[in-house]
């Protein structure tokens, strides 16, 4: 079981997305967060960004003492000036610069040639180690970038100080067999390789974000760069909850291991969404609403017997809670009657089968069942049961005092 470091970028990348926003404040709460759930490297900003942005980072560096603090600097110097500023309190702090490799970014973005990005390149990891012995270096657009030359620099900015070597597939572009193959060449081309850490950083663009990330440590990688609830630039980053389960649920097909605590992983989606206003989808992998839920009437059987007939993983072991009897019109009446003794009601007789019946024309209407239903319908069976038994019993009452009046001599003659 090799250990893979869990890169969080939620306070950088995932702040990017639009809408998703943190103040200063907001980002050392979620800092503090993070640190709880055990990630090795908090990306704590783009400190050029603004003097908020530099000093949130600063402060996240002074206050969080256990992971990594690293910030972000494009290979400019006054970017990394800053950053190594942000960084200066850190316990480990890391600055994380990086340059685009591939031809379309070098011609359309940048403007300029290959000799003139590596020599940046150099520049910049140089600069940095004179600020930190811990210093990444980032491909942007590595995986459109031709290979030759995209080993050229990762060799390079090795040979400058670079420890780690991120080459991140920004626009989401690759697929997993590429992404593995991807990085066992680069790691076999480039000299000195097996002196730095591999990184991976993969965007959700095709929906491969995770797929991607995982392949890539097959390949060789051994930090993932991810954010909470897959959040990040357009359509996000690979979302750090489902690798870390990836990883413990099948360790038989992918025997690593991380040092995240995962019953803080609902926790931390949870603040990120309070914090954002920015709620998770409910079918979201791990931590979405639904994760742990059930409707359909035999998957809901199965899961009161034995939770494994229909989950892989415990909603314990993330920190969720578990909720399996959502109930809806593809519910049975097991699960109903379990719901219904939850809240106090046993029935006789055919009694369960005509809440049933009732509950499931609410659902049909309504979509899902909640317990208010189950209680105004319990409620107003009973009355009606009550009301209907009433002049029975009233008529039963009158016979009794009427033939006690007879055999006491009263009403004769009446």
């Amino acid at each position: 079981m090799e250990r893979v470091r869990i890169f969080d970028t939620t306070l950088r990348d995932g702040e990017q997305a639009p809408g998703f926003s943190l103040r200063p404040s907001e980002k050392i709460q979620l800092a503090h967060q993070l640190d709880a759930l055990g990630v090795d490297v908090i990306e704590a900003g783009f400190p050029i960004a603004s003097a908020a942005e530099a000093e949130a980072v600063r402060q996240i560096a002074t206050e969080v003492r256990r992971p990594i603090i690293a910030c972000l600097a494009r290979c400019h110097p006054a970017d990394l000036e800053k950053a190594a500023w942000a960084i200066e309190p850190a316990a480990q702090g890391r600055i994380h610069t990086f340059i685009a490799t591939s031809d379309l970014h070098l011609q359309a973005k940048l403007r300029i040639t290959r000799e003139q990005c590596i020599e940046s390149a150099i520049d910049a990891v140089r600069f940095a180690r004179r600020h930190t012995f811990d210093v990444q270096f980032s491909a942007e657009d590595a995986t459109r970038s031709e290979i030759d030359f995209l080993c050229r620099v990762v060799e390079a900015v090795i040979k400058a100080g670079a420890t780690t070597i991120n080459l991140p597939d920004t626009v989401g572009y690759s697929t997993p067999d590429e992404s593995l193959e991807f990085f066992r060449q680069v790691r076999s081309r480039v000299p000195n390789s097996d002196k730095v850490v591999f990184s991976t950083h993969c965007h959700d663009d095709l929906g491969f974000g995770v797929a991607n990330s995982v392949a890539a440590v097959l390949g060789g990688a051994r930090q993932v760069e991810c954010t909470v609830n897959g959040i990040g630039e357009r359509a996000g980053n690979a979302a750090l909850e489902e690798i870390v389960m990836a990883f413990r649920t099948r360790p038989d097909r992918l025997p690593f291991t991380t040092n995240i605590v995962t019953q803080q992983l609902y926790p931390s989606s949870e603040m990120l969404a309070k914090l954002t206003g920015q709620g998770v989808q409910v079918n979201k992998a791990i931590v979405g609403r639904n994760a742990f839920a059930h409707e359909a009437g035999i998957h809901q059987d199965g899961v009161l017997k034995d939770r494994r007939t229909y989950e892989i993983m415990s909603a314990a072991d993330v920190g969720a809670p578990w909720n399996p009897l959502q109930l809806g019109k593809h519910s049975g009446r097991h699960a109903v009657q379990k719901r219904c003794a939850a809240l106090g009601f046993d029935f006789e007789g055919d009694e369960l089968v005509r809440v049933y019946r009732a509950l499931m024309a609410i659902a049909d209407d309504r979509k899902t069942i909640e317990d208010a239903d189950i209680i105004a319908v319990v409620k107003s069976m009973r009355h009606e049961k009550a009301a209907a038994t009433e002049p029975v019993e009233a008529f039963e009452g009158a016979a009794t005092a009427v033939g006690a009046m007879h055999e006491s001599g009263y009403g004769h003659g009446v």
